[in-house]
């Protein structure tokens, strides 16, 4: 056992500094990036922001609506060969830049994603596990970058600078990263397991990119200051996932509760994802999602508009013309106070005692 005492913090506990500005107004700021990935040397432009692969958000819907801005979703692993044959032949042939297909490691869902390649000519695949640490996973990444050569691959979720260098050097070009920072996750609460979202990105973008490759902050943003926070922080992409449930495009029926119309949306480790897709929890594990109800909202472009002109504008606030240029601009302020206890030579894990006048003698103050 050990124990790592430097800080680590959230999106919660910073703010973005404002910095002098030649920009006059959020029209002058341009949210599109290029990137050139590292394995599959496809070319992307356009805004990198992705709905996250739930059945809730990644549908073909949001990809629709998102595809419009150049946004991407990463499209839900549960549809079947035939809806992707439909879809991919109708309105989203001509979306390939903006859509992955997601796949888990198991057999079945490897042999599933092959039809689904075929089906669709897509060019991104999303390889997503809950925990993206074990050796199944990273060999599945090896054998899916060496079977799909020129596809971009995102794989995930990891949240430390060491295991996202591994998920690169094995194939992947993008490093989903967060454990439990999201709204409908309760890893953290039933594991103990997980990391601040805010300096896992800072961590894993530092090592993606000292190899080539990139990252996406996958949790953790409630508003669009949260995105501008990733961004700020060294993401490439932010996957979200609570900020697009509710909507026309999003998956879910609307029902009327107490007079107000709501949607349900759920996590995918969450007894009611495992319910509909696997016969329920199995008896070796726990449910590591919950199920909420949130407010029906109407259309979907109204909430990316929201995003988006919140990016536009935390990019005015620091002088950013290019959303490139934001994590080079960006100084957080700490807002909030570090409440773990005080570790020292004196007394490893003893919380901190109460300050006396000598104490003050002896320190200096």
């Amino acid at each position: 056992m050990r124990i790592d005492a430097d800080i680590k913090l959230d999106f919660k506990d910073v703010l973005i500094r404002p910095k002098r500005s030649t920009l006059a107004t959020r029209s002058q700021v341009n949210l599109e990036r290029t990137y050139t990935f590292k394995h599959s040397r496809q070319v992307w432009t356009g805004v990198p922001v992705i709905a996250a692969n739930m059945d809730t958000t990644g549908t073909f819907d949001i990809a629709d609506a998102f595809a419009k801005h150049k946004l991407v979703a990463a499209i839900h692993k549960h549809y079947s060969v035939e809806d992707w044959s439909a879809w991919a032949g109708g309105k989203g042939k001509a979306l390939t830049d903006f859509y992955a297909v997601s796949t888990g490691i198991g057999s079945e869902d490897l042999a599933k994603l092959d039809k689904v390649v075929q089906a669709s000519g897509c060019k991104m695949i999303c390889v997503d596990v809950a925990n993206g640490y074990s050796e199944t996973f990273v060999k599945a990444v090896r054998d899916i970058r060496a079977k799909y050569p020129n596809h971009t691959i995102m794989a995930g979720n990891v949240v430390t600078g060491e295991m996202t260098e591994e998920l690169v050097i094995s194939g992947a070009d993008i490093v989903k990263v967060g454990i439990g920072p999201g709204s409908v996750c309760t890893t953290r609460s039933k594991t103990g397991v997980g990391y601040p979202q805010l300096s896992a990105v800072i961590e894993c973008a530092d090592a993606a990119h000292g190899l080539g490759g990139h990252i996406i902050s996958d949790g953790g943003c409630a508003n669009p200051g949260d995105v501008a926070k990733a961004f700020g922080a060294g993401a490439d992409f932010v996957m979200l996932g609570g900020m697009l449930a509710g909507h026309d495009e999003s998956g879910g029926d609307i029902v009327e509760e107490n007079g107000k119309k709501v949607k349900i949306f759920y996590g995918m480790s969450s007894a009611t994802a495992m319910n509909r897709y696997a016969g329920g929890v199995a008896e070796y594990r726990a449910s590591e999602g919950k199920t909420v109800k949130v407010p029906y909202r109407g259309p979907i472009e109204h909430t990316i508009m929201d995003i988006l002109g919140g990016l536009r504008s935390a990019c005015t606030y620091v002088g950013a013309s290019l959303l490139k240029e934001l994590s080079k601009r960006t100084t957080f302020v700490r807002v909030t106070q570090q409440t773990n206890p005080v570790f020292d030579q004196s007394g490893a894990g003893e919380p901190p005692r109460k300050k006396t006048k000598t104490d003050g003698d002896v320190n200096g103050s």
